[in-house]
């Protein structure tokens, strides 16, 4: 059953990535030249792989949950055509994905519940406060939810 459920969300997660190159080939963001938009199809396609063939002990949701959120990083935070067309094809394609606000969730719930929140949080916080996406009193939020997290995961 365990193994259904991989097979099927690593499937998902395949189709997504191509999606995504395609986003990439057919939409590069302006700021990026060739060989960055080879670098991260070479990303993409290494992670496809790594989905679809995992070692043995990788071979679990949770771990494709890493690989998940290392693929839609760029297009949960970003924006332009790359982004739109991206979502638009996983709409079309009837993919289990969607477009999240992760940090108004956390703003919300006043926590990180998991590495995976923690990462994002650390790695959107200077540029959404840069882009007036946060204001300084949600950075100073954000910053103590970060270290009640770490005090959390120090005490386990």
């Amino acid at each position: 059953m365990k193994e259904d459920k991989y097979l099927q969300a690593s499937q998902n997660l395949a189709k997504a990535i191509d999606i995504a190159i395609e986003s990439f080939q057919k939409h590069p963001p302006k700021i990026w030249d060739d060989k960055t938009v080879r670098h991260f199809i070479n990303i993409y396609l290494d992670i496809k792989e790594k989905s679809l063939s995992p070692l043995p002990q990788y071979k679990n949701l949770k771990s494709l949950n890493y690989e998940v959120n290392d693929i839609f990083i760029f297009f949960q935070e970003g924006s332009g055509d790359a982004v739109n067309y991206f979502w638009d094809k996983i709409k079309e394609h009837n993919l289990p994905y969607k477009r999240e606000n992760k940090l108004a969730k956390i703003l919300k719930r006043k926590k990180i519940k998991d590495d995976i929140e923690l990462d994002f949080v650390i790695d959107v916080m200077v540029p959404y406060q840069q882009e007036g996406l946060i204001n300084e009193e949600e950075v100073i939020l954000l910053n103590t939810y970060i270290g009640d997290f770490e005090n959390r995961v120090k005490r386990k």
